[in-house]
């Protein structure tokens, strides 16, 4: 099989005058007098390519005029500069032919469809331009993140999906028949991360995590994409400020590496040209008072919710931090603050713009008393915790950790509307399929 050049190189203009063979899908066409416009998409880009009747065999003029949208095709040509052709190029086709013709008319058109249409669709939707770019920004994070991690000493790691014991809320855990007993879909793998420090240091993990969340809000998975780190020997303010450094990191990647996909979004490069070091810190107790107390909706202990952090974020152009959360806020693990042992020594990290919790972290309670009375306190069981309560009796260290949620990071940084687009193939309260 001849080899076919990508449409990204074409796009370079390093193949200009030359004669080249591109594969791939037809996204979209349209005809002017003796003249086809295909443009074809290969999955780096999507280049206009010409079929002028009389250059060109008659069949194959006839074909690609009838040829239907997401065809998969295959044109022979000469790359020339044409500042009206998308990306400044097209190919001039001298001969061609469909590989695979569509058996029927693609069922996403022009015209508006919607959400629940798409939904059901998502299997097709994948190929529209946002999606692609998603897909393209997703995959810059997650390697500008572990880049970084790797080059700060951060192991990646693997751990279990399937769990014994819950490690945020058990109402929102998903149960799994177990052979013979039951196990639960990891909401986390913290508890496994603190076990692993104490071997190879400092490690990272990205992973699915589940949540049986009942709630329809925009930025609301039941299954999402976590990447999730854990230090020894670092408190609150050393994890804040990996945190802020890794963002940051992520961010100047994408500029430089995914700034069209961005574009399309109208996310201005301005605005994340702000997302330097470091960030904004405030308390719960400042939160608190920022969004007017009890008149807000919720009282003085209760986490903050959507609207609470979306009146929070007007006040900010970039990411910020909120420490100190209330122990009923918070899971069992969070270290007890010294100075004021009602709050812990949490953090989350709300981004701009409405968007919210980002991440979500902090230092973990070292000692084995201490965190078997949390436990209790929470009204859980220290048996169902008995294997995490024996990182406490060898040589437990302060330590700290936090999670971020990709499809969180995504969706602000591409200016989203609803976390299900952040996502290929998104899990909601009523969506299970495609």
């Amino acid at each position: 099989m001849e080899e076919a050049v990508r449409v990204q190189d074409v796009l370079t203009g390093s193949l200009d005058g030359k004669e080249v063979l591109v594969r791939g899908w037809l996204q979209n066409k349209r005809s002017s007098g003796g003249i086809v416009f295909l443009f074809i998409r290969d999955g780096s880009g999507v280049v206009q390519s010409t079929v002028r009747k009389g250059e060109v065999d008659s069949k194959v003029f006839d074909l690609f005029l009838s040829t239907r949208i997401e065809s998969s095709v295959q044109v022979e040509g000469e790359v020339k500069p044409d500042p009206r052709a998308p990306g400044g190029r097209e190919i001039v086709v001298h001969s061609g032919k469909v590989d695979s013709a569509a058996l029927e008319e693609f069922p996403i058109a022009k015209q508006f469809q919607g959400p629940d249409f798409l939904l059901d669709k998502r299997h097709l939707f994948v190929r529209s331009d946002k999606m692609r770019a998603v897909l393209k920004v997703r995959a810059v994070v997650l390697s500008a993140a572990r880049s970084w991690l790797d080059s700060h000493d951060y192991l990646e790691v693997q751990v279990p999906t399937l769990t014994s014991a819950a490690v945020e809320g058990g109402a929102t855990l998903f149960e799994v028949k177990y052979f013979d007993g039951k196990a639960y879909l990891t909401q986390s793998w913290q508890l496994y991360a603190e076990a692993l420090i104490a071997s190879v240091g400092k490690i990272y993990t990205i992973a699915p995590s589940f949540r049986a969340e009942k709630s329809r809000t925009r930025r609301h998975l039941t299954e999402y994409w976590h990447l999730e780190a854990e230090a020894p020997y670092v408190g609150l303010d050393g994890i804040m400020e990996v945190e802020e450094q890794l963002l940051s990191h992520v961010v100047e990647d994408l500029l430089e590496r995914a700034s069209s996909q961005l574009a399309l979004f109208e996310r201005r490069p301005e605005d994340l040209e702000k997302v330097k070091p470091p960030f904004p810190r405030i308390t719960y107790d400042d939160a608190f008072k920022m969004i007017g107390g009890e008149k807000s909706g919720i009282k003085w202990g209760d986490d903050l919710g959507y609207e609470q952090e979306k009146i929070l974020t007007t006040h900010f152009d970039r990411p910020f931090f909120v420490t100190r959360y209330p122990k009923k806020a918070k899971g069992f693990y969070h270290k007890p603050d010294p100075l004021n042992p009602e709050v812990t020594l949490s953090v989350d990290l709300l981004a701009p713009e409405g968007y919210g919790e980002i991440t979500g972290g902090g230092q973990r309670i070292e000692d084995y008393g201490a965190l078997v009375a949390r436990i209790k306190e929470e009204g859980l069981d220290p048996e169902s915790y008995a294997w995490y309560l024996d990182l406490r009796k060898f040589g437990s260290v302060p330590h700290s950790g936090f999670g971020m949620g990709l499809e969180r990071v995504v969706s602000w940084v591409c200016r989203l509307e609803h976390i299900r687009d952040a996502i290929a193939f998104p899990r909601l309260i009523n969506r299970v399929y495609p």
